[in-house]
């Protein structure tokens, strides 16, 4: 699905990350973890292709980023859903809207999808906020729209950038929960997170894989965790 083969980044200072040798399979679940600083938005950055990698091979469902044009990556990324840990949203429109966003960028009528918007944000617990603008919503609610948005479009792979570092300790496990019904349904979910607690607590309900970033490379870490 997302296989990385002796991959690398350069930001011109020297590698951030080098010799990344993975593969994201169907259906996986991965934790990504790391001291700040490590690297771990810049490698969901490759997995998504907003960066392309300085050395090595990064294969997106069977093809490789650096041969893909235009269309392609458009097509590839709309299997992607991504949280990020900002949540970027546009203020002037309201929840609803800027959830239904990628269907408006892709040419689908969100009209056509209201029935499937309003399970959305229900499932989210959000269809109460639906005319909310951004600004009205507290740091949980922002995280379980951006979490909306980001499977709209109901992508293979679902991405998320420290999506619990914003919310307590209540809403942390309500997120997860929502990730990890993703995965059942048979999405890669991969969480960028430096939350041990959150880890151990998926680890009882999920098969999971734990990546730790270091020393510039990303490894399979131990059963320590």
């Amino acid at each position: 699905m997302i296989e990385l083969q002796n991959a690398a980044y350069n930001y011109g200072g020297g590698d951030m990350l080098s010799e990344i040798s993975l593969k994201l399979a169907p259906g996986s679940f991965h934790f990504l973890t790391g001291p700040s600083g490590a690297g771990k938005s810049t490698f969901l950055k490759l997995c998504y292709m907003e960066l392309t990698a300085t050395a090595g091979q990064v294969q997106m469902f069977g093809k490789d980023v650096r041969g893909m044009s235009r269309d392609d990556i458009a097509r590839a990324r709309r299997r992607i859903g991504v949280v990020h840990q900002d949540c970027r949203f546009l203020d002037h429109l309201s929840v609803r809207k800027n959830v239904a966003l990628p269907l408006t960028v892709s040419g689908h009528d969100p009209a056509q999808e209201a029935d499937n918007l309003r399970e959305l944000l229900t499932w989210v617990g959000l269809d109460h906020r639906a005319d909310a603008l951004p600004q009205e919503l507290s740091g949980g609610e922002r995280q379980r729209a951006a979490l909306a948005r980001a499977i709209i479009m109901s992508p293979d792979v679902i991405l998320a950038d420290e999506p619990t570092g914003n919310v307590d300790s209540e809403m942390s496990q309500r997120l997860l929960q929502l990730l990890i019904e993703l995965n059942k349904m048979g999405k890669t979910v991969v969480i960028a997170t430096h939350e041990l607690a959150l880890i151990r607590m998926a680890k009882s309900q999920v098969n999971t894989r734990v990546l730790r970033i270091a020393d510039r490379r990303v490894r399979l870490a131990g059963a320590d965790l």
